[in-house]
């Protein structure tokens, strides 16, 4: 049996191949051989056309299909083949369009189904053997490998070298940082053992499992979908019942059958079939050209309609994975020299914090050696010796043996849990000199994203978020969400998008295989795919292809703008099909130059809704090439080491004092007046004056420029306040102002870069 799919490419196939044959043979002169090649090529899609009619009208629904099939017969009936096989063309074409939302039940699950584990390994009588994962009974105990997915839900009973389990749950909960676990304490399938292996005992079967729950969401969410229903339906059933009353009447009135048959030609529904197609795909293809990919007309038309948006946090408001976010440091210790000894060590490591740390390093201009003579505990960090030190990285215990204590110890992982941020405390030669934070962070577009989703309309915007609640408020703070829901596992995310559902249309956006069944359920699911292809990206109706978040705002406007497009378009379709209908059945218009005058609005529906192809304001103003936004971001890299060093010197200054205090404040300055500040002159100079043409205007830039005014003027107060001052004279009050100065400084050009990288996406485009 022919699937509707392949019959709806047949059918297009038939049409497409009976207009041009037919138009070959009228322009060879085979008049009679086009109309029967036409009407033959029509015939398919009425015949097709007639019997999905029927299942619809047994399911009570009615739309655009009955005005199509009433055309395409009269045109038959009338011998206007030509016309009928032009409207075939166009309904079969629509169909085809429409082919995402047909598959939407039958999304693939590939990228879900292969992670999950095939084999577990059970002990038996003190020895192991390999099962099968659906063989698996509660209370077994399994040996979970480095590197292996746990293959059902359990309690650790012991571990390997170390005293706690490390357990990559990002699968899960979308957080980036392995988090630990120790015995008697429960792990979920789907995780990832990321340090030594381990015993677990099973207190569920693989199908009762968190990871097998995940799939059968997604599977559940998409069958559930309620059936598309196209714009154009709602106007059909005004259409219809309109034309044929018009029709009747007319040939009543008249007593002229001719006159009839004419309102039913002008009344062929193509501004209805093709307005909305039309516009919906050109805004597709504008959304792709902008790095989102949208899954067809229907999906752009749930993102148009869209009220509220619920947002995951890691990896979506956040740039996801391990970052490096500040630098903590002993006294007198260089923040700089820490992180490149860390970093050469890191090397050996393939670790994913390894890797943030090298990164780290490599992005601030560092220069690497390679580490040797290197012992790495798994899970806790490593040693090796780096240029003639022995240096150590990984937890405090590892690292110390716990001997060393300090306050800026505290310090630092009072700062690590105001972030949520990951310590990687580092030694060298056995003493401790320092601790590398690494965490997730916001991403830098997201404001600006928020702000653009609220300008396009959206009314509710809500984080959900299986991180814990205190890094959730953060966030949510910092962007003034409407609300922020924490700890919540993927079934929690499906129960909220269901409950804003019940209110108003409700947008997801998410990019972890943790918010596959939530944005399956959500009536327009958005992806953030740049990082490569998941059960996410499967799940979703959209996928954004470019690792921007802005970019669903960019989204959100064209899809606004489409419908838009689309529904003056089908409008003024109608309106001029009704006047066309008045003349014809006046007698003013003959059957053919009525499917003349249907031609005409035709082709001017198309044009209008051709108009969704183009971007809003092209040529307005030229866009900032994104390799030179691109430097000016990479500047502001180097600015942030340049900040790391004041921070440095500012949390020093707590317990300086005499010369050590003056040194710390004397290094300070000569980082804002000799770097820092001429920076900001040079974009002042420079830079700013680039940027007018891409903006527009200048006024966007008065601000900016008042910042760099006053990153100056406190240049030049820590300039006075440490020149000449002798070592008798700093006392606990000018090292108090110096602090001050410095922190102030420090978060000034913080923001003050922050600002400047808006402006230069904005004017990228």
């Amino acid at each position: 049996m022919i699937s509707e799919r392949l019959l709806g490419r047949l059918l297009i196939a038939v049409a497409t191949s009976g207009l041009a044959a037919g138009l070959i043979a009228w322009q060879t002169g085979h008049d009679a051989a086009s109309t029967w090649i036409w009407g033959l090529a029509t015939l398919p899609v009425v015949i097709s056309l007639a019997v999905s009619m029927t299942r619809a009208l047994l399911a009570g629904r009615m739309g655009v299909d009955a005005v199509a099939l009433l055309s395409m017969s009269a045109a038959l009936a009338l011998g206007e083949t030509l016309a009928g096989v032009v409207v075939a063309v166009m309904y079969a074409g629509g169909n085809v369009l429409e082919d995402f939302a047909v598959s939407r039940a039958e999304r693939n699950l590939k990228s879900l189904t292969d992670r999950a584990p095939r084999v577990a390994h059970r002990y038996v009588d003190g020895t192991l053997e390999d099962i099968e994962v659906e063989l698996v009974a509660e209370r077994d105990r399994l040996l979970v490998r480095t590197g292996e997915v746990i293959p059902v839900d359990g309690v650790i009973l012991e571990t390997g070298a170390d005293a706690t389990a490390t357990i990559d749950e990002s699968a899960l909960t979308g957080e980036p940082i392995p988090v630990e676990r120790h015995a008697g304490e429960p792990v979920r399938s789907g995780a990832v053992n990321s340090g030594v292996p381990f015993t677990l005992q099973a207190t569920a079967t693989a199908s009762e499992s968190t990871y097998a729950g995940i799939v059968a969401m997604v599977a559940a969410a998409q069958t559930a979908q309620a059936p598309f229903i196209r714009m154009a339906d709602r106007f059909a059933l005004l259409l219809l019942p309109l034309a044929v009353v018009v029709a009747g009447g007319a040939w009543f009135i008249s007593g002229d059958p001719v006159r009839g048959l004419a309102v039913l030609v002008v009344a062929t529904p193509c501004p209805l079939i093709l307005a909305a197609p039309v516009a919906f795909i050109s805004g597709v293809s504008l959304a792709a050209r902008r790095g989102v990919l949208v899954k067809g007309g229907m999906a752009l038309e749930a993102l148009a309609r869209a009220h509220t948006i619920l947002f995951d946090k890691t990896g979506t408001l956040t740039v996801g994975g391990a970052r490096l976010v500040a630098v903590e440091t002993a006294p007198g210790q260089d923040p700089t020299e820490v992180l490149r000894l860390a970093a050469c060590l890191e090397q050996a490591s393939h670790h994913v914090i390894a890797q943030a740390i090298v990164n780290a390093a490599e992005s601030r201009g560092m220069t690497l050696v390679p580490p040797t003579d290197i012992r790495e505990e798994l899970g806790a960090g490593l040693t090796g010796m780096v240029e003639g030190k022995r240096v150590s990285a990984g937890s405090l215990t590892m690292t110390t043996g716990g001997n060393q204590r300090a306050a800026w110890v505290d310090r630092a992982q009072r700062r690590a849990s105001w972030r949520s941020a990951l310590s990687v405390f580092v030694t060298i030669d056995g003493t401790l000199v320092g601790a590398l934070l690494l965490g997730d962070s916001l991403r830098r577009e997201a404001p600006r994203a928020i702000r653009a989703l609220r300008e396009a309309g959206i009314g509710r915007i809500v984080m959900v978020t299986g991180d814990h609640a205190d890094a959730a408020e953060t966030i949510g703070a910092a962007l003034d969400l409407d609300a922020v829901l924490a700890n919540r596992v993927p079934a929690d995310k499906v129960d909220a998008v269901e409950f804003e559902k019940k209110r108003y249309p409700t947008l997801m956006v998410g990019d972890g295989i943790n918010d596959a069944p939530a944005l399956a359920a959500a009536d327009m699911g958005i992806a953030m795919g740049a990082r490569g292809a998941s059960a996410s990206s499967e799940a979703a109706d959209a996928v954004v292809l470019i690792d921007r978040l802005d970019r669903v705002a960019d989204a959100l406007a064209i899809a606004k703008r489409s419908r838009r497009i689309a529904m003056e378009s089908i409008v003024a379709g109608m309106v001029m099909s009704l006047v066309a209908m008045g003349f014809a059945a006046a007698g003013h218009l003959t059957p053919v130059a009525g499917a003349i005058l249907q031609e005409g609005i035709d082709v001017a529906v198309i044009l209008n809704a051709l108009r969704a192809l183009v971007p809003p304001g092209l040529g307005m103003k030229p866009s900032l090439p994104e390799e030179a936004a691109q430097r000016l971001r990479d500047e502001h890299e180097e600015v942030e080491a340049w900040l790391d060093q004041l921070r440095a010197h500012a949390d020093a200054l707590d317990d300086a004092e005499g010369a050590e205090a003056l040194a710390h404040i004397a290094e300070a300055n000569r980082i804002i007046n000799e770097d820092i500040v001429p920076h900001e002159r040079e974009d002042e100079v420079n830079v700013y004056p680039k940027l007018v043409p891409h903006l527009g205007n200048a006024h966007g830039l008065a601000a900016m420029s008042r910042a760099h005014r006053e990153i100056q003027h406190l240049g030049r107060l820590l300039d006075r306040l440490v020149s000449g001052v002798g070592e008798d004279e700093a006392d606990r009050y000018l090292i108090r102002d110096a602090q001050r100065i410095i922190e102030s400084v420090d978060a000034l050009v913080r923001i003050h870069n922050a600002q400047e990288e808006d402006i230069f996406d904005y004017a990228a485009g």
